[in-house]
């Protein structure tokens, strides 16, 4: 009964100097300040970073995708539409996760076809390939395994 006793009590002890020493850590190293990098859309939900404006937005598929200025013209209006109906999304809290998810989906497809119809034919092949990728990398993270290329696997 003692020696149970006293590895019980060595177990709450070094657990005691773990959760210190953690508390401590946090102090001496608070999180990043969120506040001085304002998000007109907040982070994305569970990336726990900050979704991409769409300037920057477009500034990628242009490099992505060699966008001339008439497609950059057509495609920028979708893209800020897209961001307001999704903050709109975002701040409306009479709507259920699930439903919420649900419209987001529709919303970023409705983007999708709406740019898509900007692009040529080599534009839309690589767009396509781009889409599918995502859409796998989404599809593991729901699930729990790797985020991606490169990704690590879920703790053990």
């Amino acid at each position: 009964m003692k020696q149970f006793s006293r590895s019980a009590l060595s177990s709450i002890l070094a657990a005691g100097i773990a959760l210190c020493g953690a508390q401590a850590f946090a102090q001496d190293n608070p999180p990043p300040d969120t506040a001085a990098q304002p998000s007109a859309q907040g982070p994305g939900p569970g990336m726990g970073r900050r979704p991409m404006d769409p300037d920057q937005m477009l500034a990628r598929m242009t490099r992505r995708y060699n966008l001339s200025a008439d497609q950059q013209s057509q495609i920028k209006p979708i893209l800020q539409d897209q961001q307001k109906q999704m903050l709109a999304l975002r701040q409306d809290s009479s709507i259920s996760p699930m439903d919420r998810r649900t419209k987001m989906q529709g919303l970023r497809a409705d983007s999708r076809s709406r740019i898509e119809a900007v692009l040529n034919d080599d534009q839309k092949k690589q767009f396509d390939q781009d889409q599918q990728m995502m859409e796998q990398r989404m599809q593991r993270r729901m699930q729990g395994g790797p985020a991606g290329p490169g990704g690590s696997p879920p703790p053990q």
